[in-house]
């Protein structure tokens, strides 16, 4: 009975604290503007199934794929145990499904095994290839202090909950000879009956503490862990679901316009009609800080995996700019974060006399932009940093007049001589001359 009411505490506790985190970064995302996306839904399922369910852009590199694979499958299939955990633990049963199962329980089991020892490997594969081989990718800057230490926690806390559920079931088997009308029987498993005959010169009791504290440390860790991704990268587990959903569809190469602008330029070339025209005042141009941005973009932001494949791919970044697209999406999720948990203590918010431009992301790094579209192709989530980073250089532009003064020179040609190239409309055609002779 201690233990259930010990159990129900610590599942009330998590989810707590998980609601609380779920509802502050449900708001946060709201500080977005509204935008409605509900077209094509067919090609967004297809997005939702493929890139997120199927990982399909992972598999541009086979071998990390195949690692993270193991672990995606791990963390759902697995996770599927902790329903008997919870189950268990409420009711103060051991195994319940086991006598219900039968010989499928022990499938089940082996496969659950099998997967741990997958992610195990997987997450000590990773370390490895992070910390000692130091890809470069996770070695950049913006990845010092906490980003990295976040990514270590992560992979040491699965290698530590995959050890647990291990020992647990290796000393389980034993307990199931010498105890069989309280430990039901799950059958031979197959990894950790490996580990079954360091148990076995144990005393029962020993076996008991082991199992019960093996059991205990799996279920907290889980609970503990599902309240650690809502402030880790690894949020993405969730968000990137929708992400992939809510993804442009348009070809990369699209960029969006101002409707209030594009109904000026019309009125103005004599096609829209005027009446028709939204009344409604413009607002801000482009993007200053985060709630001129879209919700989804913001949602985008949550989602980031901090892989920095877009980064690798940034011909900016890979010539020496200051340009990181990794960077710029990390920044506006710690904007992001720092607005939402002061609006959420009553703090002064998005008035606290800081922005996403400016103090977090430089006017260097977005004019280092070549617009190329290399980072969207890239992001495995469907991540598109290019959308931020135009809306905030819409914002220099537009708002402050202050993009560099070669662009100052060919917007102004633009305007009065309808090209980027200073000479007269009436001689864009000169070149021909030559051609009727």
């Amino acid at each position: 009975m201690v233990q259930q009411i010990a159990f129900i505490i610590t599942l009330g506790v998590a989810v707590y604290f998980i609601r609380k985190r779920i509802l502050l970064i449900r708001s946060t995302i709201k500080l977005g503007k509204e935008k409605i996306i509900n077209d094509n839904k067919s090609a967004r399922f297809k997005n939702l199934l493929l890139v997120a369910f199927g990982q399909k852009k992972m598999f541009k590199r086979p071998i990390p794929a195949i690692l993270h694979l193991f672990i995606y499958v791990g963390f759902l299939v697995i996770n599927l145990e902790v329903l008997e955990f919870v189950i268990d633990g409420l009711f103060g049963t051991h195994r319940i499904f086991a006598p219900y199962l039968g010989g499928f329980y022990n499938v089940l089991m082996n496969l659950f095994e099998f997967l741990a020892v997958a992610v195990l490997l997987s997450c000590v594969f990773f370390l490895i290839r992070r910390n000692i081989l130091k890809v470069k990718r996770f070695w950049a800057t913006e990845m010092n202090g906490w980003p990295r230490l976040d990514a270590n926690i992560i992979l040491l806390t699965e290698i530590v909950l995959m050890i647990a559920i291990l020992t647990m079931n290796a000393s389980d088997q034993v307990l199931q000879e010498r105890l069989s009308d309280h430990y039901p029987a799950t059958g031979a498993l197959l990894f950790s009956s490996l580990l079954v005959p360091s148990f076995q010169s144990l005393d029962t009791a020993t076996l008991i503490f082991i199992e019960r504290a093996a059991w205990w440390f799996h279920i907290v860790g889980i609970l503990a862990f599902s309240v650690y991704i809502t402030y880790s990268k690894h949020l993405h587990i969730f968000l990137g679901f929708p992400n992939t959903y809510f993804a442009k569809l348009e070809p990369k190469g699209h960029m969006e316009n101002m409707p209030v602008v594009t109904n000026e330029v019309k009125m103005m070339l004599g096609i829209a009609d005027a009446n028709a025209v939204s009344s409604a005042t413009p607002g801000r141009f482009g993007a200053k800080d985060v709630n001129d941005l879209s919700w989804n973009n913001l949602l985008a932001a949550y989602s980031c995996t901090e892989c920095g494949r877009c980064t690798a791919e940034c011909p900016a970044n890979i010539t020496g700019k200051k340009l990181s697209p990794r960077k710029i999406m990390m920044d506006t999720r710690d904007r992001m974060e720092e607005v939402g948990t002061s609006l959420a203590k009553n703090g002064s918010g998005l008035n606290d006399g800081k922005s996403l431009l400016g103090d977090y992301i430089t006017k260097e790094e977005i004019n280092a932009c070549t617009s190329c579209n290399a980072c969207v192709e890239a992001c495995p989530v469907l991540i598109n940093p290019l959308e931020i980073i135009l809306e905030l250089r819409r914002y220099v532009a537009m708002e402050e007049s202050g993009a560099p003064s070669a662009w100052n020179s060919m917007f102004q040609n633009i305007e009065t001589n309808f090209a980027p190239w200073k000479f007269s409309p009436s001689d864009r055609f000169n070149w021909a001359n030559e051609l009727k002779k």
